[in-house]
C-alpha cells in the first residue's frame, strides 16, 4: 500500500497549548509522530516543505456563519448548492477549514427545501469541510428574537414530533439553538443530545436556574454570548451566569469578536471568567466578503460601511461581516489574551464543543492535517486541509 509523507520544517507549531519549534509530519492527510514513522516504520518523507519560520496552527472552525459573498443560506433556497460552494471556497483564505452553515428562524417549507441539500462534506480545494448545519431557531423567545422573523418563531407543541415536522430532515444537523424556557424544552434537549446533536442556548430570556437545568439535560453551548439574551444582573445573571456557575461542569460559548457586536471590556470579562469555553464565531451574513457600498441581496438592500453592515439608508446594524481571521486578531488584542488562547478559541474549543477534538482543532498525532500558516501579525499565509494546500497568498508560493 503506497503512502505519502510530507515533512513541514523550519516552523513553529501550536500543540498542547504551547508553541514549539518543531517539524510537522503528515501521512496521507493525518498528522503522525515523526519518531515512530522514521525509526519504527523506517519511512521517510516524500517531500520536505520549508515554511520559512511561520507559525503553524490548527485550521479555524466557524460554527455559526449565515452566509457570505452575496449568499444567504436561509433565503437563497434555489441556489443553495452553488451558494454553499461559493462560501466554502471563499472562507479558505481566511483560515477556515471547517464550518457549520447556519440557518436563522425560517418557515418549515424553507427547512424542508434547504436541509436535505446541506450534506456533511469533506474539505479540499473545493472548499472548507461542512461539519453539519446549525439551525438557529425557530424555537426561540419572541422577545429576544433580534433580527429573526417573529411570525416564524414556534413552540414545542408536540414535543420532539414538532422538530421532525418543522425541520423535516435532521440527519445533517449538528447544532440546534433554542430558548430553554420554552415548554417541553427539557425532553427536547435530552433527545437531541442522544442523537449526537449539540444544543446551544440562545435568543432567550432564561434565568440562571432555567439555564443550569438545560445544561444538566445536556446543553453544552451558548449562542453569541451577550447578544439576544437577558443582560447580566447581579441578582440573577441569566444565561451569562453559566460562565461562572458552580452547578455547571463545562460550558462553551460563542462570541462575536468583530469590534461591533461585543465591547472589548465584555470580551475581557467573558474570557477571564471562562477562558477554556470561548468559541469565536463570525455570525457572518451574506455581505461578508463584499466591497463597501450598497448591495442588493435577495429581498434585502444592505449598505456595507467599513467593518459594518447596515440596512440601507439607516444606521441599523443587520449582522456581522467579519471574517474568522479578523475575529482572531481582534480577540487577541481586545481580550488581552495570549496568542495560543486566541488561536485555540477559533480551533480547539469549537472542536471540543462539537465532540470532534480527536480529529479536529489540534495538531496532535492522529488528527486531520487541517492547519494554517501565519506570520507574526497572525495574517493567514496559507490554508491546508488533509495536508493539501487549498489557499495561499501570492508571495507564499510553497504551495505551487
Amino acid at each position: 500500500m503506497s503512502t505519502r509523507i510530507l515533512q513541514f520544517t523550519n516552523c513553529k507549531i501550536l500543540r498542547n497549548h504551547r508553541i514549539y519549534i518543531d517539524d510537522l509530519w503528515v501521512r496521507d492527510g493525518i498528522i503522525v509522530d515523526p519518531e515512530k514513522t522514521f525509526y519504527d516504520e523506517k519511512l521517510g518523507p516524500n517531500r520536505v516543505i520549508d515554511l520559512h519560520e511561520t507559525l503553524v496552527a490548527p485550521g479555524f472552525i466557524d460554527i455559526q456563519i449565515n452566509g457570505g459573498f452575496g449568499v444567504d443560506f436561509s433565503h437563497d433556497v434555489n441556489i443553495i448548492e452553488d451558494g454553499l460552494q461559493s462560501v466554502a471556497k471563499g472562507i479558505l483564505p481566511h483560515g477556515v477549514t471547517a464550518f457549520c452553515p447556519t440557518l436563522v428562524t425560517s418557515k418549515p417549507d424553507v427547512y424542508h427545501q434547504v436541509l436535505p441539500k446541506i450534506k456533511k462534506t469533506k474539505g479540499g480545494t473545493h472548499g472548507a469541510e461542512i461539519l453539519g448545519v446549525h439551525v438557529e431557531g425557530p424555537f426561540i423567545n419572541k422577545d429576544k428574537r433580534g433580527a429573526h422573523a417573529v411570525e416564524d418563531i414556534m413552540d414545542f407543541g408536540k414535543g420532539f414530533r414538532t422538530l421532525d415536522e418543522v425541520y423535516g430532515y435532521l440527519d445533517d444537523i449538528k447544532i440546534v439553538t433554542l430558548a430553554p424556557e420554552k415548554e417541553n424544552s427539557r425532553c427536547i434537549i435530552e433527545e437531541l443530545v442522544n442523537r449526537g446533536i449539540a444544543v446551544s442556548l440562545g435568543h432567550s430570556a432564561a434565568d440562571i436556574k432555567t439555564a443550569e437545568d438545560a445544561v444538566s439535560c445536556g446543553a453544552s453551548l451558548i449562542t453569541h454570548l451577550f447578544n439576544a439574551m437577558l443582560p447580566f444582573h447581579h441578582r440573577d445573571p441569566g444565561i451569562v451566569g453559566l460562565l461562572a456557575s458552580n452547578n455547571v461542569k463545562k460550558i462553551y460559548y460563542g462570541i462575536i469578536a468583530d469590534g461591533v457586536h461585543t465591547h472589548p471590556a465584555a470580551l475581557r470579562i467573558a474570557h477571564r471568567a471562562n477562558p477554556k469555553g470561548v468559541v469565536l464565531v463570525t455570525d457572518a451574513i451574506s455581505a461578508m466578503g463584499l466591497a463597501e457600498g450598497v448591495h442588493h441581496i435577495g429581498q434585502k438592500v444592505i449598505d456595507v460601511r467599513g467593518d459594518c453592515a447596515y440596512i440601507a439608508n439607516t444606521d441599523t446594524l443587520c449582522g456581522s461581516v467579519a471574517t474568522m481571521n479578523k475575529c482572531v486578531k481582534y480577540f487577541l488584542e481586545a481580550a488581552s489574551c495570549s496568542t495560543v488562547e486566541a488561536l485555540e478559541a477559533a480551533s480547539l474549543h469549537p472542536a471540543e464543543a462539537l465532540g470532534l477534538s480527536k480529529k479536529k482543532g489540534s495538531l496532535n498525532y492522529g488528527a486531520d492535517a487541517d492547519f494554517v500558516t501565519l506570520n507574526d501579525s497572525l495574517d493567514v499565509l496559507s490554508t491546508w486541509i488533509a495536508g493539501e494546500c487549498v489557499s495561499h497568498v501570492p508571495e507564499f508560493d510553497i504551495c505551487d
